[in-house]
């Protein structure tokens, strides 16, 4: 993920302010009842939303329509907006106050996603014949587009593919980047569809200081820790956009589609690019889109386009297939629907960032059985009490106790996890036992991924990442 890029409003008074901001809701206002493309709603949406955070930053005052501002208090702040309860959510910048982490049940109603209810999940496993993933059933993927639809075709002996994707900024992954492709691994396995994975080089060329050579070598490294989740060469096809976008006239033939049908008004609005933006920056929403559509892969699908497409993703990618959704059926494709899934906390909680320049911040695909065990029992998150005695007897809290959450992701035996969540709320199970069940979670876990990460050579990558055929038929 890229740096954010504010496009706030430093130079305007507090009045000036308030005055474009009442000129912004009556643009909105009139949009919606012109029937404008929702495109352009939402772009002129988050510009409002935009600048009301600069509105309550500059004023330390909510803004009212028809309320001026009076006694303004300037803020010394410089820190990124916050957004929705002080969560803010884009595809470069996540951030909380909350030590509990984002509120999601906010994020559905901001971004306008449905909710995955017990009825899909159910749906899911009847459909499949199997147990739904506990990623599924303890709300890691929590949110949808549209997947009531994907299921709708699998009922009906259809197909559709399977799409996401990995921006490779660093060589060392966490066990966080492990999320979606654990999904997207047993996603394929239960419906037996071709999967699609793109490297975003490309990106990190453009938003981070790195040489090109550094992000395609990163993208290779980290297509390694991918295949090593398990999946066939047969089904699945990795990309680095360095590569396949100037051998596929078809992909490319896409981006341009895509690229006509969105103004620089609405990805200004939707991703906060401003004029000094370089326009590799402003072009990249339409490469992250083409993937969703499966005549971007005629190897693969013999270019057909009406296949529907299903992207795991966290829920920070979101705007972009927002974008995607409302260009599809203005250039003939179907809306890709998606499935998104909660964030990784850093192992100091939720509110902080993990970082790859920080080893500290999360345990990582490299780390040793000792690495693993001293970082979780110095840096990880507590939710205990300040002594034995006030633990034992008030209990500690599981919601913001980042061992706890690790292990929501990672423990698949459900009635331990809720046994472990009891325990820890009552006190009989103290801090340092907690982080104890996470190190022996975690240690084999890692040490297996490296083993099968050792197996995978650079022909391997070779093959995943050679355009061609897949086991399907189209």
């Amino acid at each position: 993920m890229a740096d954010c890029q504010e496009d706030g409003s430093p130079d305007l008074s507090p009045m000036e302010l308030y005055e474009k901001l009442s000129a912004q809701g009556e643009k909105v206002r009139g949009l919606k009842s012109e029937n404008a493309a929702k495109t352009e709603i939402d772009a002129a949406v988050q510009l409002l939303l935009k600048l009301k955070i600069d509105y309550k930053r500059i004023t330390g005052q909510d803004y009212k329509a028809g309320c001026p501002p009076t006694d303004v208090i300037v803020s010394n702040s410089n820190g990124p907006a916050v957004e929705d309860g002080n969560d803010q959510v884009d595809p470069w910048n996540v951030s909380t106050t909350s030590a509990k982490g984002v509120d999601y049940d906010k994020l559905i109603v901001r971004f306008g996603s449905s909710k995955i209810d017990q009825q899909l999940i159910d749906r899911i496993g009847r459909l499949t014949g199997q147990i739904p993933h506990r990623f599924l059933r303890r709300g890691v993927f929590f949110s949808h587009r549209d997947m009531h639809q994907v299921l709708d075709v699998y009922e009906s002996k259809k197909s559709f593919f399977l799409y996401t994707g990995r921006g490779p900024s660093s060589q060392a992954m966490h066990v966080g980047h492990l999320i979606p492709f654990i999904f997207t691994k047993w996603l394929q396995d239960v419906f037996d569809v071709p999967l699609v994975i793109q490297l975003t080089d490309d990106e990190k060329y453009l938003w981070k200081d790195l040489t090109q050579e550094e992000c395609h070598r990163y993208a290779v490294e980290n297509a390694k820790d991918i295949i090593a989740c398990g999946f066939d060469v047969n089904k699945t096809f990795i990309f680095s956009d360095l590569d396949y976008l100037g051998t596929s006239s078809s992909f490319y033939r896409n981006m341009v589609k895509i690229q006509k049908h969105v103004t620089f008004n609405q990805v200004k609005g939707i991703f906060g690019f401003t004029d000094s933006d370089c326009i590799g920056k402003i072009s990249f929403p339409a490469i992250q889109a083409a993937p969703s559509f499966s005549s971007s892969f005629p190897q693969i699908f013999n270019d057909r386009k009406d296949l529907q497409c299903l992207i795991p993703c966290a829920i920070d990618q979101d705007p972009y297939f927002r974008m995607t959704r409302d260009v599809a059926p203005r250039i003939g494709y179907p809306k890709p629907a998606l499935l998104h899934s909660t964030f990784f906390p850093a192992l100091q909680g939720a509110q902080t960032k993990m970082s790859a320049s920080d080893p500290n911040s999360s345990i990582f695909l490299t780390d040793t059985p000792k690495q693993i065990k001293n970082k979780i029992n110095k840096h990880a998150f507590s939710g205990g009490k300040d002594t034995i005695e006030e633990h034992r007897k008030y209990g500690g809290n599981p919601d913001v106790d980042v061992s706890f959450m690790y292990l929501t992701f990672f423990l698949e035996d459900d009635e331990e996890l809720e046994k472990i969540r009891q325990d820890y709320t009552s006190g009989a199970l103290l801090t340092g036992e907690l982080k104890k069940r996470l190190i022996e979670t975690l240690q084999p876990l890692i040490a297996d991924h490296q083993n099968r990460r050792k197996q995978v050579t650079d022909e391997t990558v070779m093959q995943f990442m050679t355009p061609r055929k897949l086991d399907f038929h189209f």
